[in-house]
């Protein structure tokens, strides 16, 4: 590894896997600490918390586990408080966590659009309050900022086949607010990208019976072999092709980068149909 996020402090929200297998935030955790980063590892679900906290240090890193809904604003202010009181600064925030619930605008219940909506985008908003001023007294301080990479997904961007207008809906959604926030902390070299990954492979999507049920009536082989073929590159990625384009954005290498929407998806947007 060449350490390209050696010294720097990094927050995964949403760190923990929904089931066996490599999801994004269990990913993203792992490679950042390969490359030097202390981690601190953030799920509703501590134990999948600690899990990926466990991966960090099997491999030599460094990585301690915090349980937090992160659609409660006290929970992520009084994480936000500990990690600044114990490290000292806070470089790099993903904001990782996302649902995705099946249903067009017409048969989606109300309850549903309105869980999404606060998982998906209401915890970005929430990271975001309450972490960016820990980065701005560190500009004060010190000239530098820091990096935010908030999960989107091509959903935000494209009609993909499957109807979930909540989850499409809160993800563009996210576009926005990155773009936004990222042009009004800029000055304090606070920067805020997205990354929209397509067709993955990940414990998310395959423990998803809505999605399985749209693709290949609950079939979930049938269903990656679906989604393999709508690829231009023949097949989903998976979650360290996440990982290492948030690698890129988390280190100084992307130092003039922010406002974007980098697509990680085999080409998958390029195609009319």
């Amino acid at each position: 590894m060449t350490a390209r996020l050696a010294g720097k402090v990094a927050i995964i929200m949403g760190a923990g896997s929904s089931g066996p297998g490599w999801g994004n935030g269990k990913a993203t955790a792992v490679r950042f600490a390969e490359e030097g980063a202390r981690i601190v590892a953030v799920d509703y679900n501590l134990a999948a918390a600690e899990e990926t906290a466990g991966l960090v240090t099997d491999r030599g890193g460094k990585a301690i586990a915090r349980r937090c809904d992160v659609t409660k604003s006290d929970q992520v202010e009084a994480l936000v408080t500990e990690i600044a009181r114990e490290f000292g600064r806070i470089d790099v925030l993903d904001n990782n966590v996302g649902i995705a619930e099946v249903g067009g605008v017409v048969d989606l219940p109300e309850d549903e659009w309105n869980r999404v909506m606060s998982v998906n985008l209401t915890s970005a908003f929430l990271a975001m309050k309450h972490f960016i001023p820990v980065m701005e007294r560190q500009y004060a301080q010190e000239g530098q900022g820091g990096s935010i990479i908030n999960i989107s997904s091509i959903a935000s961007v494209r009609y993909t086949g499957v109807a979930y207008a909540s989850y499409a809906a809160s993800k563009a959604a996210m576009n926005q607010l990155t773009r936004v926030t990222a042009a009004q902390y800029a000055p304090k070299k606070i920067r805020v990208n997205a990354i929209l990954p397509g067709l993955m492979k990940t414990p998310m999507v395959e423990r998803s019976a809505g999605l399985a049920a749209s693709y290949a009536g609950g079939d979930i082989e049938a269903m990656w072999r679906a989604r393999d073929a709508q690829v231009p590159m023949g097949h989903m990625g998976d979650a360290f092709d996440v990982a290492n384009a948030a690698l890129f954005l988390a280190s100084d290498e992307s130092r003039y980068v922010t406002g974007i929407e980098l697509l990680v998806d085999g080409g998958i947007t390029l195609k009319v149909s």
